[in-house]
């Protein structure tokens, strides 16, 4: 995955069996999230997937798309399983997101993926804003995929289809489950932005079911014509112009958390702190309405590590801290200073293992700070920057008796 990880994960879906999945991230804290649903013979490795969720996470997006029951690599017998259920799956997909990172505000979905989405999106109050791609306006569109097989399917209640080059074996459940659905009283009650993508030429899903979603649909809603493009989007430019569109457009339909554009929120002086919402302590850190860095936890204790720990930033002040006031004495007193390193490592001791501290019971906190000198240096002046270093601001702060105020302000 560019510029960011995907890693395989698994969750339970709708009747109990075990959904394989992948999970795209970028490397900073993401800005939304979104789950993708593939189409109706495809898995979600499907190139137009991956590229999908490669543009979303250059994007600043976090993507999961996942396997429906029977489908893939997830466990389960397709036969056994029907739109009703794969919309099961879906949102059994985004509670999964919900409960450990945050909930989608976004959903995507390609063909009968699509029709699920739109399904359930009633079902995923967080998503504001929904995509489709070569989707049917009604899920029974897909019966006319199984061809001869249909009167056989309603006689003997079973049949095997071929659909893609691949054999699947279609119940009269499917099909009675299929005739009892109706979209477009969802879609014209969604109340979430839209964008509709179609080929003109998709010979699977005609586009006049991109008109019908579009034409029941309430404001916002968008459509862009693929021209040129096949129903799986196999043409590698045709895939990277979905998934640059959607990363533009999703960002005009959600409360993006924008890491950059919260800058504004601390101003000179000030630094502000406030929760990404990615796990249980990720934390976006405002310096100046300048700097944007992030904090968390590691998974050990509960966190996802998208950022240094409380206590890492306390050292790398010191540490930092530590090396500009050595380059500013070295400066000053015109040493042949070239570098400066310091390393730094906290802990917990016992009190009486400190012979010259003032605290003697419980435990305290150690600080060990190594400094690594590079220069033409004698032993009298390396002496002398090791004493400097105790005199920076920061280590006489941690040093001295400090008093911290808090106050309500919302």
């Amino acid at each position: 995955m560019p510029y960011g990880t995907s890693e395989k994960i698994s969750f339970p879906g709708e009747s109990g069996e075990m959904l394989a999945a992948r999970f795209d991230r970028p490397p900073q804290p993401p800005v939304a999230y979104a789950l993708f649903a593939h189409c109706f013979t495809c898995s979600k490795d499907i190139f137009a997937a991956k590229r999908i969720a490669a543009g979303l996470v250059e994007n600043g997006i976090a993507v999961l798309r996942f396997d429906f029951t029977g489908l893939g690599h997830s466990d389960g017998e397709f036969a056994n399983t029907n739109f009703s259920s794969n919309v099961g799956d879906l949102v059994a997909a985004a509670n999964w997101l919900t409960e450990t990172h945050r909930a989608p505000e976004i959903l995507i979905g390609h063909s009968l993926g699509g029709a699920a989405v739109l399904a359930a999106a009633d079902r995923v109050p967080a998503a504001r804003a929904v995509c489709t791609i070569g989707a049917p306006a009604d899920p029974e569109h897909v019966v006319h995929n199984f061809g001869a097989a249909l009167d056989r399917i309603e006689a003997e209640g079973v049949a095997e289809v071929s659909l893609a080059g691949r054999p699947f074996t279609i119940k009269k459940q499917f099909l009675d489950d299929l005739a009892q659905q109706s979209l477009a009283p969802k879609i014209a009650a969604m109340r979430k932005a839209l964008l509709v993508f179609h080929s003109p030429v998709d010979d699977t899903v005609g586009i006049d079911n991109a008109s019908k979603i579009f034409l029941a649909a309430k404001h916002p809603k968008s459509f862009l014509t693929l021209d040129r493009a096949d129903h799986l989007l196999s043409g590698h430019a045709d895939a990277v112009y979905v998934a640059d569109v959607i990363g533009a457009w999703v960002k005009r339909h959600i409360d993006d958390g924008d890491v950059a554009g919260k800058r504004a929120q601390s101003k000179a002086g000030e630094v502000v702190v406030y929760e990404t919402g990615d796990g249980r302590f990720a934390q976006v850190v405002s310096v100046a309405g300048t700097h944007v860095l992030h904090a968390d936890e590691p998974p050990s204790i509960g966190g996802t590590d998208t950022g240094p720990t409380p206590y890492d930033f306390v050292l790398a002040g010191l540490g930092a801290c530590t090396s500009m006031t050595l380059r500013l004495y070295a400066e000053r007193k015109k040493l042949k200073l070239e570098n400066v390193s310091v390393t730094l490592r906290h802990s917990k001791i016992h009190a009486d293992d400190c012979a010259d501290c003032e605290t003697k019971q419980g435990k305290l906190d150690l600080i060990e700070r190594e400094l690594a000198l590079t220069g033409d240096l004698s032993a009298e002046e390396r002496q002398k920057l090791l004493e400097i270093a105790d005199k920076c601001p920061v280590h006489r702060t941690l040093e001295s008796e400090v008093k911290v105020t808090t106050a309500l302000t919302g």
